[in-house]
This record gives structure tokens, C-alpha cells and sequence, in this order.
């Protein structure tokens, strides 16, 4: 059956695939019909969402990414890639007077420094083929709008964000496509982890048009179009999954 979405044959890493929007991506992915290789610092979550993958020939690989050494170590265990979803990231409420130095080091680190550096060594490794794709789970916080108290995850989205767009230049000559998806509210495990109380997260909820949370699975689409071949023009752009909340 004819499907350009298809992902047969594609050998896929995604980031921060032990829950939330990378589970999410690992399982589509592996759905229609790629190779993956799954990776995050619980290696018990990874087992989960490895066991729920569908097909063969996949691997998981347990990585802390701000770990350069096991960047290195990640990078030689993949053979080749035709799609690298840095999906991995944190967040950390942090005001902004009250911002420091350790604070601003680990989130950047995590959510910027770290996959910018894993798309760089598989790069000069030639380990990402000719026509492959490279997706960035960025943040509608990184481009269109600000929220309190999360200065230090909209900056580093932001700069993730600035990333794409030039990275896209640079690897256009390579047949190479850089992208990147920016969520609205996720319903993820930590919207149900007690931080933001229900009474909060019903106030959120009605600032979106559709009066709900977008899904792992609608952001995962998303990502998947831009994997796919049926996105083979597309590069340098960010895809907004918002569920219309930047239209207000």
C-alpha cells in the first residue's frame, strides 16, 4: 500500500526515549517500519518502551548525554542513520532573578549543548547518510511566547530554535534536513507528577482553542512527517503543534 510516510528501512535514534514524546516517536517510528535505535539515562524506562516496539533489529543504549565520553561511546555503537530525533530535554522553574550558575549550566546543557554536540560527532563520523533528517523537539516557549518562571527552558529552546535554521543551511549541500517540532502543553508524565495542581492545569487548558492538551502521539505524527520522505523539501522550519494557542 503506497505511503510516504512510510519509514521502512530507516535506521532512527530518538532521545529521551524512556517516556513522554519520545516513547511516543520510538513506538510510531518502529510502527511504520523503521530500525530504532532508543536512548535516555532510566534504563528501566528505556526496557519499557524498548518492549513495546514493534519488528526487529532494534537497540536501546543507556546514555547520560551531558557525558561527552558517552556521547562517544553512543555514536560508535550506531552504524548509520537516515533520522536523529534530539528529543531528550528538562525543565526547571526558575524565576528570573533567582537564575544561577548550576541551574542555567544543566538545563542548557541537557536541552542544548548536548544535542547540538551528538548531530556534530555524527556528522564529521559520516555516520548521518545522504537524504537523512534530523528533528529537534523544540518548544512554542523557545519562539512565540513566554511563560513565568520558565526563563531558563525557553532559552534553551530558543537557541535550539537558532540552531535549526542554520544548521539547515549548512547541511543543505549534503542532502541533509534539519527541522524541528515546537509543542504547546504535552500530556506527559508531568503534568500527572503533582507539580502544577489540577485546579492550574484546567486554567491551562482553557487558554487553548481546543480546550485540551495536545498528545505524545500527536507530537510523534508530527516528527514522523518530518522523517519521512513526504517532507523531502522541507528543512530549516519549525513545525508548531499547539493546538492553535499561538493564534491568540
Amino acid at each position: 500500500m503506497y505511503n510516504p510516510f512510510s519509514l521502512e528501512g530507516k535506521h532512527i535514534l530518538v532521545t529521551g526515549a524512556s517516556s513522554g514524546i519520545g516513547q511516543s516517536t520510538a513506538i510510531e517510528c518502529s510502527r511504520l517500519g523503521a530500525r530504532l535505535f532508543i536512548t535516555g539515562r532510566n534504563e528501566e524506562r528505556l526496557l519499557e518502551t524498548y518492549s513495546l516496539l514493534e519488528g526487529r533489529g532494534h537497540l536501546y543504549l543507556c546514555a547520560d548525554l551531558t557525558d561527552e565520553r558517552q556521547l562517544d561511546e553512543l555514536v560508535s555503537k550506531v552504524d548509520r542513520l537516515d533520522g536523529l530525533v534530539n528529543n531528550a530535554g528538562i525543565t526547571k522553574t526558575v524565576p528570573t532573578q533567582f537564575i544561577n550558575k548550576k541551574d542555567l549550566g544543566e538545563v542548557l546543557g541537557i536541552n542544548t549543548v548536548s544535542p547540538i554536540l551528538l548531530t556534530q560527532k555524527f556528522l564529521k563520523k559520516k555516520k548521518l547518510l545522504q537524504g537523512s533528517s534530523v528533528v529537534f523537539t523544540c518548544s512554542i516557549s523557545g519562539v512565540s511566547c513566554g511563560v513565568l518562571g520558565n526563563v531558563l527552558y525557553s532559552v534553551s529552546k530558543a537557541a535550539i530554535h537558532g540552531f535549526v535554521k542554520n544548521a539547515a543551511l549548512d547541511l543543505a549541500s549534503k542532502k541533509i534536513r534539519v527541522n524541528a517540532v515546537c509543542p504547546g502543553m504535552i500530556d506527559t508524565d508531568i503534568l500527572s507528577a503533582g507539580i502544577i495542581s489540577k485546579e492550574q492545569l484546567e486554567v491551562e487548558k482553557g487558554k487553548y482553542p481546543m480546550k485540551r492538551f495536545g498528545s505524545p502521539e500527536e507530537v510523534a505524527y508530527g516528527i514522523i512527517f518530518l522523517l519521512s520522505d513526504a517532507s523531502s523539501f522541507t528543512t530549516g522550519t519549525a513545525l508548531v503543534i499547539d493546538g492553535g494557542f499561538t493564534l491568540q
